[in-house]
């Protein structure tokens, strides 16, 4: 037998963290490195936050998991907070962000389907788009090399260049549902939209009665500075996909809803074994608990221009490799003129910098949200240190 033990598709490198403390991690070796990749903007609270930590003991003691099929107390606590601070009237919990986003997509089909309009079940979807790995997900993408090898996928969905609304709009028909769409695309290499393409696509579902749903799995939960990034278009969505940050590491998701969006939405078409356990729960208040404090988000968005601000001058002093800053908040890309994986492995391995690579030859820079001043400072000075040193790799 030559396949191990964990099934071989990632390709794991050799940086293997067994700890956590604050901002960094630390590996099995010992090595110590500043995590400025955050579980790929999961762990927004760092890692070992007390609080956090603390409520997850708490509830662990004392109620885990049960069905269901019970009343939930701890879930309706949550739902009602993530109510009151959003656009959303109703939220169901799950365990991934895959999971959101399929409850979006059939919440949007679903409301076609309750009012006489089951044809209208097709929803727009943009180019290099990230919403999963299920197949519902995966049809929802044009990349090919999340699609190679399981077609047949499901039918239901087109696909039009990002931030293109005149290319959005040929494409509505008589069969549209609606448009899935992240305001940020994160693997796609930290794309904002433009204002212009949001507020285009909200005036087209408000003429026809479409369902804008956008997935804001890497973006939300204060990432961009705002609890999601679709309140800096200044639009209200009808459904919103949510996950990585909403636990802080602790693995949920929640599908946010207007209650016009989810009104199929009944008892009997949805459901989730795991989804909103009271453990999951304790998590995502914690959480709340920190990011909805008064100042929080402010300082989001003032680490996120500092952060910024470095990192556009820094560029200058290695031109031969980065071209721009782009993203929202801590949210950012630095755009390389080089493939941005083979530097993400450098930084790494060599500079004990973690950051993430993404699409377009972009290096994500996703750290915690509890960074300060001298995180950044931190940062700089290891990725400048690694731009110095760094050997292009020759073209074969």
């Amino acid at each position: 037998m030559t396949i191990t033990p964990l099934m071989p598709v990632y390709p794991r490198c050799g940086f293997r963290p067994v700890k956590g403390e604050g901002c960094y991690l630390i590996s099995e070796d010992g090595r110590r490195a500043l995590d400025f990749a955050s579980g790929i903007a999961v762990n927004l609270l760092g890692h070992s936050h007390e609080h956090l930590v603390g409520a997850i003991q708490k509830q662990a003691a004392t109620l885990m998991h049960v069905s269901n099929l019970y009343g939930s107390p701890q879930g309706e606590k949550l739902a009602q907070r993530l109510v009151d601070n959003s656009f959303a009237d109703t939220v169901f919990f799950t365990n991934s962000g895959a999971e959101a986003v399929e409850c979006a997509i059939k919440a949007a089909r679903r409301y076609h389907h309750v009012k006489g309009n089951p044809h209208k079940h097709t929803l727009i979807t943009f180019n290099n788009a990230f919403h999963g790995r299920t197949l519902g997900t995966i049809s929802a993408t044009n990349q090919e090399k999340m699609r190679d090898g399981f077609e047949p996928l499901l039918p239901g969905f087109k696909y039009a260049p990002f931030d293109d609304l005149e290319a959005a709009l040929a494409l509505v028909d008589d069969n549209t549902a609606g448009f899935l769409v992240e305001p940020v695309q994160g693997e796609g290499g930290i794309r904002p939209a433009s204002q212009e393409f949001m507020a285009g696509l909200r005036a087209i579902c408000d003429e026809k009665d479409l369902m804008l749903v956008l997935d804001e799995v890497q973006c939300g939960v204060a990432r961009t500075g705002t609890l999601y990034a679709h309140e800096q278009y200044g639009i209200t969505p009808d459904i919103v996909a949510s996950a990585k940050g909403i636990g802080g590491g602790f693995p949920m998701g929640a599908c946010l809803a207007t209650e016009k969006a989810a009104a199929g939405m009944v008892i009997g078409t949805h459901g989730s074994t795991y989804g909103g356990n009271p453990l999951a729960m304790a998590a995502g208040d914690a959480v709340l608990d920190v990011i909805l404090e008064p100042g929080f988000m402010d300082n989001v968005k003032s680490m996120g221009e500092r952060l910024r601000s470095s990192l556009e001058q820094m560029i200058p002093n290695h031109d031969g490799l980065f071209e721009s800053v782009r993203g929202m908040g801590l949210m950012l890309g630095v755009k390389m003129k080089v493939d941005s994986r083979g530097f993400v492995a450098h930084l790494r391995d060599n500079h004990g910098l973690l950051t993430v690579a993404a699409g377009d030859n972009v290096v994500r820079i996703l750290p915690p949200l509890v960074i300060d001043e001298s995180h950044i400072a931190e940062c700089i000075e290891k990725l400048s240190a690694g731009a110095r040193d760094y050997q292009v790799p020759q073209a074969a």
